[in-house]
Formats: C-alpha cells, structure tokens, sequence
C-alpha cells in the first residue's frame, strides 16, 4: 500500500514566543529530527510537509530523499492537515498524519501505527494517561465538578494514520464545521471506529520551554547511552 506522511509544522510557537519547529537541538531543528525519522522509515513512501507560507522556501532547502512535496499551511492545524491532503496523489491508500513538532517519535510507532491500519482503517497512537484527572465545570469556575476513571483515559499522540478515503470523507464532511483538535475526532464523528495503540511517554510534542529541556535531556541521555 502506498503510504504518505504528512507532517504539520505551520504552528507560530505562541507558547514558545517563536517557531518551535526551527528550534535547534544539538545542531539540527526539531522539524529536521522528524523529518529524519520518517524518511528513514521503509512503510513510508513520501513525505508532504505542511509549514507557514513564509517558511516554504526555506522548507524546500531540506535534503531529505522521500520529501516530494512542501505545502503552506493554514490558520488552523485542520486547515495545514487540509491543505496537505489535496495534494495526494490518488495512488495514495493510507495516510500518515505527524506533529513536526514531535522528533521522538520511532520507527517502530510509525510501522506498529501503518501495519494496524491496514487492519482497522483508522489508528491513533497514544499512552495511558498516570495522572488522577479532574473534570471542572465552566460554570462553578475552578470547582471540581467530577473525577474522571483513569483506567479508560489515554493521551493522544501522534502519528494518527487513516485509510485515504476515510479521511478525506473526514475532512469533507467536518472540518469546515467544527473546530477540532487532532484529526481522529473528525474521523470520530462519522462514526467510524478509531483504534489506539501504544505510543512512547517520549514521544512528547515540545510546545513550551519546559518541553525543550526534556527533550534536551533525551539527546543527553541517548548520547550517554551511544
């Protein structure tokens, strides 16, 4: 099946007070760690990165042999993850949504996700969440309104990965309706089944300052181990 990845990395890093994906860790950007992970990744075909308009010349400068396509991005990440989608090609049968922001990510969660949907369909990675997660009603300002079961709680990741029809149904029929923060909730509101498998507490989506030191401390580690 041919498989093609689309890797959003339009963000303007709000919470970081600039562009986390051309942030530099131990000499290459976050975008490139990622990039790397999926162009050496054997059940990944292509790869179409989705940046901000001004960021596409820049883009385009990466070396990396499976990027095919460079594509501006759109004020929303459904919109970037849109706009990604219409340049598939129609050979295209499965499809490979990533945060740039995410360079953890392994080869192995990339092929565990790929192999499962060509069983389900529709796949997000993910990991059990360990905190006690506390419900707070909008209305009763910061009281507690309830405690939701831990045991049924698990934070999203990605990469999420779709059969191609299913999601660009998704898309068609929700995404200019409802704003929505990763793509399996589209996907969700067709009623078709999602399945969650297994992630990394690693594979973090470095978003704040806090998340930069603890990636950092990952490279450290890994050279440590190296």
């Amino acid at each position: 099946m041919k498989t093609v990845a689309i890797i959003t990395a339009a963000g303007f890093g709000k919470r970081m007070g600039q562009p986390k994906q051309f942030i530099e860790l131990a000499g290459k950007s976050i975008l490139e760690r990622t990039l790397s992970v999926f162009d050496n990744c054997k059940l990944i075909d292509s790869i179409i990165l989705v940046v901000n308009q001004e960021d596409v010349e820049r883009a385009k400068k990466f070396k990396f042999e499976k990027l095919e396509q460079v594509v501006a991005g759109g004020k929303e990440r459904q919109d970037s993850v849109s706009n990604g989608l219409k340049v598939l090609a129609k050979e295209v049968e499965i499809v490979v949504i990533h945060d740039g922001a995410r360079p953890f990510v392994t080869l192995e969660i990339i092929e565990n996700s790929v192999r499962e949907t060509e069983k389900a369909g529709a796949v997000v990675v993910g990991v059990p969440v360990k905190d006690t997660i506390k419900e707070v009603g909008e209305l009763s300002g910061s009281r507690v309104a309830g405690t939701l079961d831990r045991q049924k709680l698990w934070a999203a990741q990605t990469p999420q990965v779709f059969k191609k029809d299913i999601i660009l149904q998704a898309y068609s029929d929700g995404a200019t309706r409802c704003q929505v923060t990763d793509d399996a909730m589209l996907v969700e509101k067709l009623g078709v089944p999602v399945k969650m498998v297994m992630g990394s507490y690693r594979n973090i989506k470095i978003t704040t300052p806090e998340d930069l030191l603890i990636a950092r401390a990952f490279l450290k580690e890994g050279e440590q181990n190296g």
